[in-house]
């Protein structure tokens, strides 16, 4: 029996990565800044809470992620921690650099210290590319436009330093956009996906938005947690680009949902220019290439199928 330990566990990624790898017979860690009252309500909502073993790690305290590894001893370690909001991180820059970079160099320098043989993985970002002309890979220069981006890059060259310099198995899953019934308001599909099933359930309430002309490659969070795990199965420690290879519009996005539920989105939405960021990625193009050939990963379910989806799960409360 393998034995992982997430941090970030009660995020999207890390209830889903729960669920996966108990499915798989692993031995679940659960880390979380205080295990004692942190709300772990996506791990319930997924019918997993139960069987996690929840551990108290703060990835900001060298000490207390390598007091949590030589504990624990796992045969892998998921770096899902950090602030994860793009638009939080213009108010927030300092904690968001400190929790992702920190906290990934944390993680790294107590796998070399404990001489155990941890494979680990980092989640890292598409926001790393910045604008993008033409499809990314994993060739593709950095040039992020957010604070959040920025330490998305700089996590990704600790990864890429320590598994030189240390040998350390390590790797950077460069993530797009990837949605799921347990995403927070916060974040803009959700936003759009909650208001447009409460309107068509009769709220008079208008959704109101900030820039709609931007585009990206969303996907179906629980087929990329499985790129997540087939990374650490690999031989030699590589990082990918993991997406969808289609990128729509917000727009696009917002007309689709609305239609699905038989609404003209005109009449509803409204726009707020104190919604926008101070800089923003316009497009976001992504070739997964790389996943498909070496992990044999290629995401099935692609945007009009993810709006779908999600509306169905918002309307009959179900986390899929």
């Amino acid at each position: 029996m393998k034995t992982a330990l997430i941090c970030g566990v009660s995020g999207q990624d890390g209830a889903y990565l729960s669920k996966l790898l108990l499915d798989k017979g692993y031995q679940v860690y659960g880390g979380s800044r205080d295990a004692q009252s942190s709300n772990f309500e996506n791990l319930n909502r997924l019918g997993v809470l139960e069987l996690v073993k929840l551990v108290s790690i703060s990835v900001h305290d060298f000490r207390s992620v390598l007091q949590v590894i030589m504990k624990v001893k796992p045969d892998e370690i998921y770096n899902l921690a950090g602030q994860s909001s793009v638009a939080l991180s213009f108010e927030q820059p300092v904690e968001t650099l400190e929790s992702i970079s920190v906290g990934t160099l944390s993680l790294l320098e107590a796998i070399r210290f404990s001489g155990l043989p941890i494979k680990l993985y980092n989640a890292g970002s598409s926001e790393c590319f910045g604008n993008a002309i033409e499809a990314v890979d994993e060739n593709t220069a950095f040039r992020p436009r957010s604070p959040y981006g920025v330490a998305k890059a700089t996590a990704f060259w600790e990864v890429a330093n320590y598994r030189e310099a240390y040998k350390i198995f390590a790797c950077t899953g460069i993530l797009f956009n990837h949605e799921s019934p347990l995403r927070k308001e916060r974040f803009v599909t959700k936003k759009i996906i909650a208001a447009a099933c409460r309107i068509a359930k009769g709220s008079n309430e208008r959704l109101v938005l900030g820039n709609i002309n931007i585009w990206r490659d969303w996907g179906w969070a629980p087929e990329y947690v499985e790129a997540m795990w087939l990374m650490l199965q690999q031989s030699e420690p590589e990082d990918f680009v993991i997406a969808t290879g289609e990128t729509i519009s917000l727009k696009d996005f917002i007309i689709i949902a609305f239609e699905y539920l038989n609404l003209d989105w005109t009449k509803y939405v409204s726009f707020d220019d104190s919604l926008f960021r101070p800089t923003d990625i316009e497009k976001g193009l992504a070739n997964p290439q790389k996943a498909n050939n070496k992990l044999k990963w290629k995401a099935k379910i692609k945007s009009r199928n993810l709006i779908e989806l999600l509306i169905d799960s918002e309307l009959n409360s179900k986390y899929l």
